[in-house]
């Protein structure tokens, strides 16, 4: 079992930042991605950006520039900086880790956090 905390959301004025942190807990011995999603009213969830547990990076293309991924893998923690932010970026943000292997080497797929409410708004 795997549970993911997220944390830093919140109310924030158009062009103002963010910093979102996600922690993973559990018998965890790696992780092979760690990543974020989003789910704006009315829509789809979509992803936002992920990484690697060796650096490696993925980002929505309207995302590049203002976003920015990173991770610390010995404290199992993924972060999302996000700058210049539009009101269009008002969404519940989900972490998400794929592939994590327990101490007991077992394999666990898709894991999923509560989500954490951004709200971008004068």
């Amino acid at each position: 079992q795997v549970q993911l905390v997220e944390s830093g959301g919140g109310l924030v004025q158009p062009g103002g930042s963010l910093r979102l942190s996600c922690a993973a807990s559990g018998n965890i011995f790696s992780i092979y991605v760690m990543g974020w999603y989003r789910q704006r009213p009315g829509k789809q969830r979509e992803l936002v950006a992920a990484i690697t547990s060796s650096g490696g990076t993925n980002y929505a293309d309207s995302l590049k520039g203002r976003f920015t991924i990173s991770r610390d893998n010995a404290k199992n923690t993924v972060y999302l900086q996000m700058n210049s932010l539009k009101p269009e970026d008002t969404a519940v943000y989900y972490c998400n880790a794929d592939r994590v292997v327990t101490t007991a080497l077992k394999s666990i797929y898709n894991s999923w956090g509560q989500g954490t409410q951004v709200t971008v708004s004068s």
